[in-house]
């Protein structure tokens, strides 16, 4: 069966995440295999790099799909995008290339990328409504990014993980975490080969309570040193993450 890989954008607010829910909870992948199904008959499950939840966003999602036949790229691209269309989906596949066999979007990837949006300003977002976490009280951004460089490397990520995640491992290596200021926006931008389930948005969680003045980056030392998870600080909610990109092998 031809493998194609599916680059893809999506606004993650109507979903309840990427991955197939129960009857009833309508997925960002499923709305996906509906749309293929509806091009060519195939009824079939895709796989996604990275398996956001709820309200997460993604502007480079990658997913693959076996499909029966060979087509065009483009018109997998332009089919697929016709169907989601039509269903009012806030979807859409950016670019789709066949890719060989042994192409997996999920276990062949060796990065993964996020961008987490902060609307730090007194007056609450119109425009950005559902894509930034709006906190009204200045935040010292400058506190936020010195104070991550302590989460960078190898660690145990208890405290930043879900008590639901189903990694066999805590351990991740942060390759990147860095917040800066654009004006009223604060974004945190983080990559790492993989991320726990609900990591990104316990990090940047616990650095508000540094931007805030309420912690140290002593404090967020002493938060991931604790291995548990109540040393956490607050979870951001999911509104203001998108996934940026993933990484794959070049050769």
């Amino acid at each position: 069966m031809p493998r194609y890989r599916l680059d893809i954008e999506y606004d993650g607010g109507p979903y309840s995440g990427w991955q197939r829910q129960a009857v009833g909870q309508h997925s960002v992948q499923a709305a996906i295999e509906q749309a293929i199904e509806r091009f060519c008959g195939d009824a079939i499950s895709i796989r996604g790099a990275g398996r956001t939840d709820a309200g997460v966003h993604a502007t480079a999602q990658v997913a693959h799909a076996d499909l029966s036949k060979d087509w065009p790229a483009d018109t997998v691209r332009d089919a697929v995008n016709a169907y989601l269309q039509r269903a009012g989906e806030r979807v859409t596949i950016l670019g789709a290339v066949a890719v060989p066999d042994e192409f997996d979007a999920r276990f062949s990837a060796v990065g993964r990328h996020y961008l987490y949006r902060i609307a730090n300003r007194r007056a609450p977002p119109a425009l950005d409504m559902g894509k930034v976490w709006w906190v009204p009280k200045r935040l010292d951004a400058e506190a936020m990014h010195e104070a991550a460089k302590v989460l960078l490397g190898r660690h145990d990520f208890t405290t930043f993980r879900s008590t639901q995640c189903q990694a066999n491992s805590p351990l991740r290596t942060l390759e990147r975490l860095d917040v800066t200021r654009r004006g009223e926006m604060i974004e945190v931008r983080t990559s790492a080969r993989s991320f726990l389930h609900n990591q990104v948005r316990s990090m940047v969680g616990s650095l508000k309570r540094v931007g805030e003045g309420a912690w140290t980056a002593a404090d967020l030392k002493g938060a991931l040193d604790a291995r548990d998870r109540a040393a956490c600080g607050q979870v951001a909610p999911p509104d203001g993450l998108f996934l940026t990109g993933v990484d794959y092998p070049t050769s």
